[in-house]
């Protein structure tokens, strides 16, 4: 009985012991994982591909050779703004590209370029340029003079590029639409802002190129044809010290090209209570939407292109908030 009462206490012992260590095993294992999860790096921290990439040329720049740049800019995890630039001290630049691209997988962006996609692979500190198509990637040497092109590719640099030798257009694109074709850039000049655009297709040349200056920064160019009457239009949107402006232009029955008005909305007293700027413009089929914060609520705004005694303007049809 003795025996046997010892062997039964001994045993009770041996089991809590191991139930002991295993539940220390499993809240180790489960300490680890939660330390592990807390170190994993973010898509965010690990996917940024900010910064100059270049081609192999650049290094021997100051032995005459000719190069070229992408200046990468991302503008969230899922957008990059992309800007190819090339040498311009000794000729016209090579090559002058501006897109944004969109996040297609991981080091991946896609842009559609003239109806191609176009796509950005980034890997390892370098980056790829080609099309999805490789039988599309003619539609690249549109933008490089001398039968370039600026597909291929290129390594990261550290640091500025040689502010002596590149081309200094702050912004270009070219835009198509109804055999009418736009070539919208924009450089520094005399303190603002030089905004040119020089249209091609036109059956005559009146107006054109349409060149002005203001204060701020190109956001981007669409092209529509907002009053539908076959001959489209082009249009600039525009920021300066955080509030939105539109600089835009028809063409009339494809042969001349003239401004349109747009009116501020400091003008405006049906939109302009509570702004403080932070606009967002887009061209919604023949419609011009423009959204800015009020308050703790978004207002939406919609214009419609009309005809006015001294030309085509942009009017108000519709307010909304949400």
């Amino acid at each position: 009985m003795k025996t046997n009462k010892f062997l039964i206490l001994l045993l009770t012992v041996i089991t809590l012991t191991s139930c002991k260590d295993n539940k220390g095993q499993n809240q180790t294992v489960e300490e680890t994982n939660k330390v592990a999860e807390v170190e994993k790096p973010t898509a965010a921290a690990t996917d940024n591909v900010s910064g100059n990439y270049i081609t192999e040329d650049y290094i021997q720049r100051n032995e005459g050779y000719d190069w070229g740049a992408v200046i990468v800019n991302q503008i969230d995890e899922n957008t990059i703004y992309v800007k190819v630039r090339s040498r311009v001290d000794k000729k016209k630049a090579t090559c002058t590209f501006d897109t944004k691209a969109t996040k297609k997988s991981d080091g991946v962006y896609a842009a559609n370029v003239s109806e191609k996609t176009v796509l950005f692979t980034f890997n390892d500190g370098n980056l790829n340029i080609g099309t999805e198509n490789a039988e599309d990637e003619t539609a690249l040497y549109f933008y490089c003079s001398g039968g370039a092109t600026f597909a291929g590719d290129y390594s990261k640099f550290d640091g500025e590029l040689d502010p002596s030798q590149i081309d200094k257009t702050l912004y270009t694109k070219i835009l198509r639409l109804q055999d009418i074709g736009f070539n919208v850039t924009a450089i520094h000049k005399g303190g603002e802002t030089e905004l040119t655009v020089n249209a091609f297709g036109l059956n005559e040349n009146h107006g054109n190129p349409q060149v002005t200056s203001f204060k701020g920064d190109v956001v981007d160019a669409q092209v529509e044809d907002l009053d539908s009457d076959s001959s489209p239009e082009v249009v600039v949107f525009i920021e300066n010290q955080g509030k939105g402006n539109v600089i835009a232009f028809s063409t009339l029955k494809k042969s001349s090209m003239i401004p349109i008005y747009f009116p501020p909305v400091s003008e405006n007293s049906k939109i302009n209570e509570g702004y403080n700027g932070g606009d967002e413009f887009s061209l919604i089929e023949t419609t011009l939407g423009q959204r800015f914060p009020v308050g703790s609520k978004t207002r939406q705004v919609s214009y419609k292109l009309k005809n006015g005694e001294a030309g085509k303007l942009f009017e108000v049809t519709n307010i909304s908030e949400y």
